[in-house]
């Protein structure tokens, strides 16, 4: 199989000769090419310029042979098409001037046809399925409404987002409004990403760890699902979150394809509070990938076991690479895991 044919199988729980592998973050951060590419180019540069992003996300499928290829992106991009502008500052991260905490804002929000609002995703995603051939999936993402609401609230990244959960707690009519004006958003942005030829789209909920499962039924989940009505019939949709083990039965049942865990569950026992019919991702700890070899090569070998040849895995770290990782063991990483599970697959 291709690694686009692989990634697409294991997302359709169907069989596979071997677990496809990719890593979050593998766009950047470890490679010493993409550090040379960002001495010449800002963040915001590569992420709106179709041809350097393009040549971000390519360079671990050439340099690891990962079988899905995401795109190099920011959450934040549809943000300015809403009338919401923000920069990414170094070190900080996202931050908006001026945060949307009243309804006047809230109904000021624009939604904005996708070839409009982000244009330069399209075209990089049209150039990306051209030059990938059958390599590996193209994948892309967006923030789920949640995890936009987070920062759109508090205007930069925060430990507890105080004013975001203040708001959704004391207003719930007007958190509602926000959550319908960015589910809309969110929608229209992947419909658009998959037609411009995106194989799988992941719905980052990064900040969902904050909620209790009460708090998530009532105030996210529901638009959580209204996301993955429209976008689920269209292509595989994977759900990113990361501290939520106590939500894994919710987000199991919420319409997605595939959920993504991290590592503060064995992959087993996440896999059987998400439930059947759903495909799993993970779940490697990315501070392991640091330690030598051995130590990595068990720890991969244990995800394998626990997942127990069973169809509908993806092999992936609990959360994105660490900056320090060594990229020699990134690529050794997917060898063992093709290696290995191949052999399980006789």
């Amino acid at each position: 199989m291709t690694g686009r044919d692989r990634f697409l199988a294991a997302a359709a729980q169907g069989p596979v000769d071997t677990t496809p592998v990719w890593f979050m973050r593998q766009a950047g951060r470890c490679l010493p090419e993409y550090r040379d590419l960002r001495k010449r180019h800002d963040f915001m540069t590569v992420a709106t310029t179709p041809e350097l992003a393009v040549e971000a996300t390519l360079m671990p499928v050439d340099r690891f042979g990962v079988d899905g290829a995401v795109l190099f992106a920011d959450i934040m991009l549809p943000f300015t098409g809403m009338g919401v502008p923000f920069e990414i500052r170094p070190s900080v991260g996202p931050v908006i001037a001026d945060p949307v905490r009243t309804r006047s804002q809230v109904e000021a929000l624009r939604v904005v046809d996708v070839e409009e609002g982000t244009p330069y995703v399209l075209d990089a995603l049209r150039m990306l399925r051209r030059e990938l051939g059958s390599r590996a999936a193209a994948l892309g993402f967006s923030g789920a409404p949640f995890t936009l609401a987070c920062y759109m609230v508090e205007g930069k990244a925060s430990r507890e987002y105080p004013r975001t959960k203040a708001l959704m707690y004391g207003d719930p009519a007007l958190w509602a409004a926000l959550m319908e004006k960015l589910s809309q958003v969110v929608i229209e942005y992947l419909k658009g990403q998959i037609a411009a030829g995106a194989d799988v789209v992941q719905l980052f909920d990064s900040w969902l760890g904050l909620l209790d499962p009460e708090t998530y039924a009532a105030s996210v989940l529901p638009w959580t699902r209204r996301v993955f009505a429209e976008i689920a019939p269209l292509a595989p949709v994977i759900h990113f979150s990361t501290g939520t083990t106590q939500l894994l039965p919710q987000i199991g049942a919420s319409g997605c394809t595939m959920v993504s865990v991290d590592w503060r569950l064995p992959l087993d026992v996440a896999w059987e509070r998400i439930g059947p019919g759903v495909g799993i991702q993970g779940n490697l700890d990315p501070t392991l990938v640091l330690a030598p070899w051995d130590a990595v090569a068990i720890g991969v070998r244990d995800v394998l076991r626990r997942a127990g040849g069973r169809p509908g895995h993806v092999f992936n770290l609990g959360h994105g690479i660490i900056p320090e990782t060594n990229p020699d063991t990134l690529a050794r990483i997917v060898d063992l895991v093709h290696r290995e599970a191949r052999a399980a697959n006789g």
